[in-house]
């Protein structure tokens, strides 16, 4: 992008503007939160209001650019690698000094030291940089991510892998313990095996691995209509937050002859890639935060923790380029075939929503935290054969009634669901409908009573099945 262009979008994660060269410690800050974070640009001679205003003809650039040169390898530490030059725009001179992504993380002030002069880069400011972000930099130059790393505290025999195992054999491979070492899911030396961080994010021995879900009503978070917490492990979390999603989302109808298809009004593929990007790629070594799903009237939008990685920007995601934070995590998700090829992810979705009649969803990096916003269809509203129709969709009401959704009723929405898991409880008929306990049963005593489904299983093992005439 040329250097008028990236003036014109204003200052960000990787560029800040200087009317004048600033003294004191105030560019080696932006100097180290830029070589600490993605790498970026300091233009001098632009205002904050992105007026180019240029270097007055009484300065002598070369002077200038000497002590940029000064300032940098005299307040620094390690050595950062920087350019300065000079350019003409508009018939006004700037100077340029164009930060490099540093190998030798953390950077800091000397003068400062390594424990109070770190420096990082949150949005458009620098900021000191928290224990935390100092740990991850170290753990970044030692070509470690979070979840390689070995947790003490875990015990292997007290494991259950099951859940695991299941996920390889779905996809024609097995679990081998030579699989679990080469994934870096365990690590073993002599007969002590010890457990990665990944594996306990996987089983969901974190209370940061928690989903939170809520539905609101209307367009802000004031008033909600329905929540659920997650907190099993990763891959039953993912698979209630769909459910959890397909109960609170609209539906359009699609007709092929005599048979209907109903379409979620938000691509599922879409949302099921962004679910699956902010499990594999969200900041876990932030213990306090969990991934939150929000559902508006108008917006879904999908939090995670950490904001991206620190060579990534916002401009660069849909370039194709990948940065893995969570290298377990990832090599566990492409070996069953839940991730298809690194850095495409967020095109596919962008096209889904395009071929759906949809807005781009929006990127956003706000602090420690990234989100992506799914935009639903205008008012609610639904497409049935080729016409646009209010939706009929509601959350069950207080009163106890279930309202049908997009003209599928309660018991329809129940009987595809045994046709594609063969069984349901009436736990996931809660789930499945955002109803109470004692509807669920009504609701389900009500089938069986018209020979829809039949009851099966005692006490805590009762489930329901489809009942073949």
């Amino acid at each position: 992008m040329e250097v008028i262009d990236l003036i014109k979008h204003g200052e960000s994660k990787t560029l800040e503007f200087k009317e004048l060269l600033p003294k004191g410690n105030k560019l080696s800050r932006t100097v180290v939160a830029f070589s600490n974070t993605a790498g970026g640009k300091i233009i001098i001679g632009v205002d904050d209001k992105r007026n180019l205003i240029g270097i007055s003809d009484d300065e002598d650039i070369f002077k200038i650019i000497d002590t940029v040169n000064s300032m940098i390898y005299d307040n620094c530490f390690p050595q950062i690698n920087f350019n300065v030059y000079a350019e003409t725009i508009e018939n006004k001179t700037i100077i340029i000094i164009e930060i490099f992504l540093g190998r030798e993380k953390p950077y800091y002030l000397k003068k400062e030291g390594i424990n109070s002069g770190v420096y990082i880069r949150v949005g458009a400011m620098n900021r000191k940089a928290e224990l935390q972000n100092i740990i991850s930099m170290e753990r970044e130059r030692q070509n470690i991510s979070f979840d390689e790393e070995i947790d003490k505290e875990l015990n292997f025999k007290g494991l259950d892998l099951s859940i695991l195992k299941k996920k390889f054999l779905e996809v024609g491979k097995e679990l081998s313990e030579e699989k679990l070492i080469n994934m870096k899911l365990i690590e073993k030396e002599g007969k002590n095996i010890s457990i990665s961080r990944g594996m306990g994010i996987i089983l969901g021995k974190y209370e940061n691995t928690e989903i939170k879900c809520a539905r609101f009503k209307g367009t802000d978070s004031n008033y909600f209509l329905d929540k659920k917490e997650f907190n099993s492990n990763i891959f039953e979390n993912i698979k209630n937050v769909e459910i959890f999603l397909k109960t609170h989302l609209n539906l359009r109808s699609e007709f092929n002859g005599m048979q209907r298809k109903d379409i979620l009004e938000i691509p599922e593929l879409a949302l099921r890639e962004a679910l699956i990007n902010a499990v594999v790629h969200r900041d876990y070594s932030n213990l306090g935060r969990d991934i939150k799903i929000a559902i508006y009237d108008h917006v879904v939008e999908i939090t995670s923790p950490g904001g991206l990685p620190n060579t990534l920007t916002l401009d660069s995601l849909y370039t194709g380029r990948s940065e893995i934070r969570n290298r377990v995590l990832a090599r566990v998700f492409k070996e069953i075939d839940f991730i298809e090829k690194w850095g495409t992810g967020l095109t596919r979705i962008k096209n889904l929503c395009l071929e759906a009649g949809l807005k781009i969803p929006e990127i956003r990096e706000a602090g420690d935290f990234l989100s992506i916003k799914f935009y639903r269809l205008e008012n609610n509203k639904k497409i049935s054969s080729g016409k646009v129709a209010e939706s009929s969709g509601k959350v069950a009401e207080s009163s106890g009634k279930v309202a049908e959704r997009n003209g599928i009723s309660s018991e329809e929405k129940i009987l595809e669901y045994i046709k594609k898991n063969e069984e349901i409880t009436s736990q996931i008929v809660c789930e499945l409908l955002g109803i109470k306990s004692a509807m669920a049963r009504r609701i389900l005593k009500n089938m069986m009573e018209n020979n829809a489904i039949i009851r099966k299983g005692i006490g805590r093992n009762t489930y329901y099945t489809e009942l073949k005439l």
